[in-house]
């Protein structure tokens, strides 16, 4: 198996990631374009249903699987990596039967009472069969991401949303005559089938490590291996602690958003499509640039676990450093172009900009989230993921609050909800940040950061200058080429105040045989 640096391992995951984004959004456009805005908001009303069953079922085990195959391959270890990989597996598939019984007898309940819309009964139906499916998936992706491998998972991601975009209009189309809700259903599906072919492929890819035979011994192997398996709680419980607050409080925002909204005078179908607006357009742009957070996140765990357990703790602070950084540079591109140019954006994608407002309220404060992936990811490689599970769980006790605070006034309505969101994800990057710096010795290269948000205010400018002074008649090539033009200044900035370093350029495959870098 092919073992990647952190920086080329984060490459890998950047590039899958922006792919994934981008046919990502083709995947929404095309769905938006057919379900309008109420068939999506039906959708986006059972998504985070979705994310909490996929939560309970993988209970944390990537990161866990991940960290500890890590330090096993350290020391050469292939009995334990065998382990780790069958007592995951078990573990998983237990509770996705569990978990999957359990949406299929409470679908009625919640469609109806909790989400206060009964058409959202069949797409929490369609979930079921992704549930098992992504079981599997979860113990094989931290299989490779603890081997330091990160490309299995990353065209696995890039071949699930090819499928599901070649899925996504025959399926939403097959189920419309019969109604909005099934198509909405139907959207489900597509992700369903999409998983599976991404499944299927890292098995493949698994298969190929001759060394390593999971069916043999089985359940012997299951029921002797409890030292495995309490090592493996003991990172994934405070790990899908935080994730399991976050996603509780994902399924819980729907319903708190209904009901705040009906007290404040607004009707379920308004109410429905104002969320749709909010969670289907507004949000997927905003959280655009986390593939590279994601990336930095996903690597940075077996790299901090490998270099703590060689006690290499200069290389720690380093490899901090350079993630936050690389994510505020990505970041603060988001920033600009989602708040420069959010109508346009959204008039080309959707056909209409209903959402700009939300857009320009949240980026400035979506910069806190972008730094949130990395933070989480130091705290589990640095065994803290219990005080990584705490922040969390204060973040969303602040966004609940607020939203029932003010979405059930007649002034905020679904603003509210937006305002929550931001008061929520700053919440969580602030205390994780702090729990950090309690734990090792961290240097703020303030110098950096000042450098950073001088080179978003220029691009910012730029973009703005563009925008007051049109040079096509077309909005497409206008806003284009004005994306293009800010994001060429914004780099030119980041090469300027050295914010993109060299030695990182050197070490991508691609840049690394470029002459002008020898």
């Amino acid at each position: 198996m092919t073992k990647q640096s952190f920086l080329r391992g984060t490459f890998i995951l950047m590039l899958a990631g922006l792919i994934t984004r981008v046919l990502g959004f083709v995947n929404r456009i095309v769905m938006a374009r057919i379900l309008g805005e109420e068939g999506v908001g039906l959708y986006m009303m059972a998504v985070p249903t979705f994310i909490l069953a996929i939560t309970v079922t993988q209970l944390g085990l990537p990161v866990a699987i991940a960290k500890l195959i890590a330090e096993a391959d350290a020391t050469n270890n292939s009995q334990k990596v065998k382990r780790i990989l069958t007592v995951s597996l078990a573990i998983t598939l237990t509770l996705s039967v569990v978990f999957t019984l359990g949406i299929m007898i409470a679908a009625p309940l919640l469609s109806q009472k909790f989400l206060t819309d009964s058409r959202t009964f069949y797409p929490l139906i369609a979930i079921l069969p992704v549930v098992p499916i992504i079981a599997v998936s979860s113990v094989l992706r931290g299989y490779f991401q603890g081997k330091q491998n990160m490309k299995p998972g990353a065209y696995a991601q890039v071949i699930e949303q090819i499928v599901r975009i070649t899925l996504i209009a025959v399926c939403i189309r097959a189920f419309l005559p019969l109604g909005i809700e099934y198509a909405a259903a139907g959207a489900m599906i597509s992700a369903a089938a999409g998983e599976l072919v991404s499944l299927l492929y890292m098995f493949l890819m698994f298969r190929r490590e001759k060394h390593i035979t999971i069916r043999s011994q089985f359940f012997h192997t299951v029921k002797t291996s409890k030292d495995t398996f309490q090592s493996l709680m003991s990172i994934a419980i405070p790990t899908t602690g935080s994730r399991f607050i976050g996603s509780v409080s994902y399924f819980l925002e729907p319903i708190v958003v209904a009901q705040s909204l009906a007290i404040a005078g607004v009707t379920a179908a308004v109410a429905t499509k104002q969320y749709g607006e909010l969670n289907g357009y507004a949000l997927p742009l905003l959280f655009l640039p986390s593939f590279l957070t994601y990336a930095l996140s996903t690597a940075l765990v077996p790299s901090i676990s490998e270099a703590m357990a060689k006690k290499q703790h200069q290389l720690v602070e380093y490899r901090l450093q350079q993630a936050l950084r690389l994510s505020f540079i990505s970041g603060g591109w988001s920033v600009v172009i989602l708040y420069v140019f959010a109508s346009p954006i959204l008039t080309l994608m959707y056909g209409t900009d209903h959402a700009t407002v939300f857009i320009q309220l949240l980026a400035p404060c979506f910069i806190f989230y972008y730094f949130q992936g990395p933070l989480t990811s130091m705290l589990q490689a640095l065994d803290l993921a219990k005080a990584a599970m705490m922040n969390s769980l204060i973040g969303s006790a602040v966004k609940i609050s607020v939203i029932f605070a003010l979405a059930s006034r007649p002034e905020f309505q679904i603003m509210g909800v937006a305002l929550a969101m931001a008061a929520g994800l700053i919440t969580v990057t602030m205390l994780h940040y702090a729990t950090v710096l309690k734990r090792i010795t961290f240097t703020i290269y303030a110098k950096d950061y000042i450098y950073g948000m001088i080179a978003i205010l220029v691009a910012g400018a730029v973009g703005f200058l563009c925008n007051t002074y049109p040079f096509s008649s077309s909005l497409g090539i206008q806003t284009l080429s004005s994306i293009t033009i800010t994001t060429f200044v914004y780099i030119l900035l980041l090469i300027l105040f050295r914010l993109v370093r060299k030695e990182e350029l050197l070490r991508l495959p691609i840049l690394r045989k470029l002459s002008f870098l020898k």
